[in-house]
């Protein structure tokens, strides 16, 4: 039977050196993975200490970009978070239009500027990004998760890397994955994180943090 010119038939040192080469990739692509490692003893002391640490300080600020996913819409923009205690302010600028929106209150209040006509008032600062914008972003246990924390209430399981730092989160059906750090601070502070909870997907690159 004659072979169709369309098709190619391997050799077996072809197939060979494709399985080879197969290999290699994963390797590096294993080696390139970060480690991980369930809590310890000095896991938990070093996380003890980090939340010691960082917890009083509630007065902070970081600019970063930040993106956000249901699975089928999304969006994305510059953002400066400003953390003041329990007074927020969540500005978010779309890089492409440059239209900005603005969301601030406190454990009491939340307004959400920018995206209708006028200012919308709410006592649920999610809520309001949900019902406006159709962003799922748990804003409360973000504030503890982007400075690598866990949130106050739900148990939350960690994974640690071969600095003693948070590497994977999960808390209350949502899993933080830290993809970088700071290390030149002290303490060391997140990067780049991930977080998911179903389709949900909120994905935040930082590139300055600053402090009171």
């Amino acid at each position: 039977m004659p072979v169709d010119a369309t098709q190619s038939v391997a050799s077996p040192r072809g197939r060979h050196l494709r399985s080879a080469a197969i290999l290699v990739t994963l390797a590096a692509l294993a080696a390139c993975a970060p480690v991980r490692v369930r809590e310890t003893a000095a896991t938990s002391a070093s996380q003890d200490a980090r939340e010691a640490a960082l917890a009083p300080r509630t007065h902070w600020q970081i600019e970063a970009h930040i993106s956000v996913s249901d699975g089928r819409d999304g969006g994305s923009g510059d953002l400066v978070w400003q953390q003041n205690g329990e007074s927020y302010s969540f500005t978010v600028r779309a890089p492409v239009t440059g239209k900005t929106w603005k969301l601030s209150g406190d454990a009491h209040q939340a307004q959400l500027e920018g995206v209708d006509p006028q200012p919308v008032r709410g006592t649920d600062p999610e809520r309001l990004l949900r019902e406006r914008l159709g962003w799922d972003v748990p804003l409360a246990a973000l504030g503890s998760w982007v400075r690598g924390l866990r949130a106050p209430g739900e148990r939350a399981d960690v994974q640690y890397d071969a600095q003693n730092l948070p590497a994977v989160l999960v808390q209350d059906g949502w899993k933080i994955e830290y993809r970088g750090w700071f290390a030149d601070s002290q303490p060391s502070m997140p990067r780049k994180l991930f977080a998911d909870r179903g389709s949900a997907r909120v994905r935040m690159a930082i590139d300055s943090w600053s402090f009171e």
